[in-house]
């Protein structure tokens, strides 16, 4: 049965993958034929061709390997000076850019001269470019949108968890009561595990945030009500001034920082809470930010990667994971001891952030991703419109091509990243609870 609920989780993941990236290449494809670029061949997948029809100009079809996909535009690269294609020279990184060149030019049929993507205007590409990447965005907002608000996300409860015994100050990081120590205000005014804290001196409390804030900023006598099996309670404290963890904007704890602030003692218990629309926006910004400070972090991790790919270490939690491991952590979900709505909720979880975590990634400024295509046809908009102001002759498109060796280099680098990814979501796996 775990075998089989492995493979249900992969497959779930792949399915989930295959749909994220013909979503992508959709993006590409609807925007280029709405400004009449001709596309040839709309493909998810690579390899083998196992299945595709043709549509008017365009063969649509899957191939048979699903780590990816592309749509092929006629004319992606502008011809030579002398308006033909060039016959490739000796040079490797001249041969690259003829090379290029010529694959954008290999299906020209007549009447395509209207019909290539350099001719289109700056913005226009700048429009076909970024539509694939925008559409994993869209993708990934609706599905943890629609999660969150549905469905929920674990989070912090105004319900406790656990009533300390004995005031501790929290820069202290123990867990053990010394003789001495005096009982913590909730231990003392009868607070039990199980208690749902609904107001604080009257004032309804609706979430964790509000909850602690109020208990940060109360010292001294406080009427604490509680619902304890369906019925609610009054209890009266005296919350004391103690040394806690310092908290960010976002109320998420600040290492190794403290602050002074009003103390009652106890640890909210953990539930599935469906959020507001604002709850949800503000997470969707949170994991947003998160996800561009991991690209950011990106070559820091690599160390600790081959560590773990090479010499046994730990597998960090945050470590770059692939689509093998992604599909790993699937069947995994598949296999936790949670209810099945739960298992749902986590793997939509896990395909949303691929596709913010493809977004991401294809915004990067480089060629061949179509954040270079962008930063390319942003270039060519600023020299065009430098030469009107000047009164110079137009300079033409921008040749994209010339910056192909520079692409080769950055997919060197992805491939060799990619393999080192491969091998430790192999060797040493990525393992959720």
């Amino acid at each position: 049965m775990t075998a089989l609920m492995t493979l249900l989780g992969i497959v779930v993941f792949v399915l989930g993958l295959l749909v994220s990236i013909a979503w992508h290449e959709l993006g590409h494809l609807s925007t280029a034929k709405m400004f009449g670029i001709r596309v040839p061949q709309y493909m998810v997948g690579f390899g083998k061709t196992i299945w595709s029809r043709k549509r008017g100009d365009t063969e649509y079809g899957v191939k048979l390997i699903p780590l990816g996909g592309y749509i092929r535009m006629i004319g992606m690269f502008p011809p030579g000076p002398d308006g033909r294609i060039e016959a490739r020279s000796t040079s490797p990184w001249r041969g690259m850019i003829e090379d290029a060149r010529s694959a954008a030019f290999e299906e020209l049929e007549p009447g395509d001269e209207t019909r290539l993507f350099y001719t289109r205007k700056p913005w226009k590409r700048v429009i076909v470019m970024f539509a694939g990447p925008f559409m994993n965005l869209i993708l990934a907002v609706a599905v943890f949108f629609g999660v969150m608000m549905t469905f929920g996300v674990q989070t912090q409860t105004t319900s406790v968890g656990k009533v300390s015994d004995c005031v501790i100050h929290q820069s202290e990081q123990r867990d053990t009561c010394r003789k001495g120590d005096a009982p913590t205000p909730a231990k003392a005014a009868g607070l039990e595990p199980g208690d749902k804290i609904v107001a604080i001196d009257g004032k309804p409390m609706r979430n964790w945030n509000q909850l602690q804030d109020t208990i940060r900023d109360t010292i001294g006598p406080a009427t604490i009500t509680v619902d304890r099996d369906g019925a609610q309670k009054d209890l009266h404290a005296t919350l004391i001034k103690n040394q806690v963890n310092k908290t960010d904007s976002d109320g998420e704890y600040v290492d190794g920082q403290y602050v002074t602030a009003g103390f009652l003692g106890f640890n909210p218990a953990y539930g599935i809470v469906r959020q507001s629309f604002g709850e949800s926006f503000d997470r969707m910004g949170d994991m947003i930010e998160s996800g561009f400070e991991s690209f950011v972090d990106l070559p820091s991790k690599i160390p600790a990667l081959w560590d773990s790919a090479f010499h046994d270490a730990p597998r960090q939690p945050d470590s770059p994971m692939g689509v093998v491991g992604a599909a790993r952590v699937g069947g995994q979900v598949f296999n936790l001891d949670i209810p099945p709505e739960n298992q749902i909720a986590m793997m939509l979880f896990l395909v949303a952030g691929f596709n913010l975590s493809l977004f991401l990634f294809n915004m990067l400024p480089l060629l061949p991703l179509d954040g270079g295509h962008i930063a390319g046809a942003l270039w060519e908009a600023v020299r065009r419109h430098t030469a009107r102001v000047f009164r110079r002759p137009d300079p033409g498109p921008f040749d994209v091509a010339k910056l192909m060796p520079v692409a080769y280099v950055v997919a060197g680098i992805f491939i060799c990243f990619t393999i080192l990814v491969l091998i430790a979501d192999v060797v040493n796996p990525v393992r959720i609870s």
